[in-house]
């Protein structure tokens, strides 16, 4: 199910220097068979000399599954500016002539391999393992964790490291109410995907997992809060009720207006119960993506 032939890739062909009249051949006419990473950066860019070696490290790992182009902004301003390039390093990601994925600044090593591995996702030539992992998580969803667990499990013999299967078992065990299980499992979690956005999603999963099975009573909660809207902890603590109960979008406002009460109270708590479960859910999850903004607005206000 796991197997995969190999591309063999001279090294010259997967990393290259890009310029203005080779962009089209070597990004966009190259990226219709291979996805083409770009990473824009500039000689006097600090960041850049940690993100372009590591970068490179990956793309020679993924052996011819991505290639690299790298792209000097100084001697190549047309592009930078086609592209709006507005802060350097910035790396994009080309599939089928389009670019379908991005970042700025430099990242850990474990990000960078998260990266290139959902652009080969893109490709269908992981050797079915962007395949498996759908199946598992389409599993966890149904109910079916026994099942979501073992193609959990088979992903990680073929790919020990492999950060969204790892965080996959690891929320099979908190389905399943095993709290210590999924605590060992993080602690032991490899240092290459540590630090990997999978791992701290089921980390901060783990943590509201904990509260709710300590949260009190919602409606008493409520009418404390109506009783005294001074009331910090009360008011804390409500937001533990509701997205105990799974209402975490009430969750989120009841936060946003106890960090507007009172954002230093309790060593900023609600900034930090706002950030667990922000980390909690997707990055493109609606309720996170209002919730952040309307945090920054306050913070910023």
């Amino acid at each position: 199910m796991f197997s995969m032939d190999e591309k063999t890739v001279p090294q010259a062909n997967l990393i290259k220097e890009g310029t203005e009249a080779t962009f089209m051949q070597d990004v966009i006419e190259a990226s219709r068979e291979v996805p083409v990473i770009v990473d824009f950066w500039a000689t006097w860019c600090g960041p850049c000399r940690t993100l372009g070696p590591a970068l490179e490290a990956a793309v020679t790992a993924a052996k011819g599954k991505v290639r690299m182009v790298k792209v000097d902004v100084d001697k190549n301003q047309m592009i930078a500016a086609q592209l709006r390039i507005q802060s350097i390093p910035t790396v994009y990601a080309f599939w089928q002539g389009q670019p379908v994925d991005g970042f700025q600044g430099a990242i850990p090593a474990s990000e960078i391999k998260a990266f290139i591995d959902k652009l080969t996702a893109l490709t269908g030539e992981d050797g079915g393992l962007a395949e498996a992992l759908e199946a598992a998580e389409q599993m966890l969803a149904e109910g079916a964790v026994a099942d979501a667990a073992e193609t959990f499990a088979a992903i990680l013999g073929e790919e020990p490291e492999n950060a969204g299967a790892y965080a996959g078992l690891i929320r099979c065990h908190l389905a399943l109410e095993q709290f210590e299980q999924a605590d060992t499992m993080l602690t032991a979690a490899p240092p290459a995907i540590a630090k990997a956005k999978e791992i701290e999603a089921v980390r901060a999963q783990l943590e509201l997992a904990r509260q709710a099975a300590n949260a009190g009573p919602e409606q008493e909660l409520r009418a404390a809060v109506t009783a005294d809207p001074q009331d910090r902890q009360a008011r804390f603590d409500l937001a533990l009720a509701l997205h105990a109960a799974g209402k975490v979008d009430e969750a989120v406002d009841v936060l946003l207006d106890l960090f507007k009460l009172d954002r230093e109270w309790n060593d900023g708590a609600a900034k930090t119960q706002l950030m667990t479960i922000f980390d909690a859910l997707k990055p493109t999850d609606p309720i996170a993506l209002k919730g952040r903004r309307r945090l920054s607005s306050m913070i910023f206000a």
